[in-house]
C-alpha cells in the first residue's frame, strides 16, 4: 500500500521557486488501479515520480508498505525499483540494438537471474503479451503497439507490485491505444498488481475506478464506480 502525507516537491528555476507538488495526501491501496490526469506542468509526472522512488520529496513521505521511501539510502531505493516496481513510458525506451527477449532480460540483471533462468522467463513475459512469436526481433522491425508490448513485458518480467505507466498509449494510433488498454488492464486484474498511470486521454480515465486529477501540486481524488 502507498501512504502519501503532505507530499510537497519545491523546484527552483533560478531564484523562483516551483511548487511541483503541494501538500499531497493520497492512499492507494494494494491491486489498486488510479489514472492521474492534469494539464500540462501540473505536477503529474512529479507524483509518478515520487511513487516509482526516481525522487525524493522536499517535504512529507512517501510510505511503500511502511517504509518511508524518502529516507532510504539510494542502494536500498535502487533495489525497491529492481524488485518491486515496474516502470512503462510513453516512448518505450527499448534498446535499440537489442532483441525483443534482450531488452526484456535486462530487467532481470539487476536481480542475478542466470542465463538459461534469465531467457526462459523473458520468453514467458512475452508470450503473456501475444509476442511469443517475436523473441529476436529488433524494436526497428516491430510496429509501435508491438514494441510497446515488449516494454510491457519488460516491466512485468520480474513479477512486481507495482506497475506504473507514463502515458503508455500516447505515441499510439486509437485502435492499438485500445488493445494495450485491454491489455494493461487483463495484466493488472491476473497478476493483482497496483496499477498507476498518468494519461491525458479522457476516455482511458473514464475506464479506471479512481481519478486523481492534479493541479498546481494539489491533488483531488474521484471515485468511479462504473468503471471496469
Amino acid at each position: 500500500m502507498y501512504q502519501l502525507k503532505g507530499v510537497t516537491k519545491v523546484y527552483h528555476r533560478g531564484k523562483k521557486p516551483v511548487h511541483a507538488l503541494a501538500g499531497v495526501d493520497l492512499t492507494i491501496e494494494d491491486g489498486g488501479r488510479l489514472v492521474i490526469q492534469g494539464p500540462t506542468g501540473g505536477g503529474k509526472s512529479t507524483l509518478l515520480q515520487m511513487l516509482g522512488a526516481l525522487d525524493r520529496p522536499t517535504a512529507g513521505t512517501v510510505e511503500l508498505d511502511g517504509v518511508d521511501l524518502g529516507s532510504l539510502p539510494e542502494s536500498r531505493l535502487t533495489k525497491v525499483r529492481a524488485e518491486s516496481i515496474g516502470f512503462v513510458f510513453q516512448s518505450f525506451n527499448l534498446i535499440p540494438t537489442l532483441t525483443a527477449q534482450e531488452n526484456v532480460e535486462t530487467a532481470l540483471v539487476p536481480l542475478g537471474l542466470k542465463g538459461a533462468a534469465r531467457r526462459q522467463q523473458a520468453a514467458e513475459a512475452l508470450e503473456s503479451v501475444g509476442l511469443g512469436e517475436r523473441l529476436g526481433h529488433v524494436p526497428g522491425e516491430l510496429s509501435g503497439g508491438q514494441q510497446q508490448r515488449v516494454a510491457i513485458a519488460r516491466a512485468l518480467v520480474k513479477r512486481p507490485k507495482v506497475l506504473l505507466a507514463d502515458e503508455p498509449t500516447g505515441n499510439l494510433d486509437e485502435s492499438m491505444r485500445d488493445e494495450i488498454m485491454e491489455l494493461l488492464e487483463g495484466l493488472w486484474k491476473e497478476h493483482g498488481l497496483t496499477f498507476i498511470m498518468v494519461t491525458h486521454d479522457s476516455s482511458i480515465a473514464r475506464r479506471a475506478p479512481r481519478l486523481a486529477t492534479i493541479r498546481k501540486g494539489k491533488v483531488t481524488v474521484t471515485e468511479n464506480a462504473t468503471a471496469a
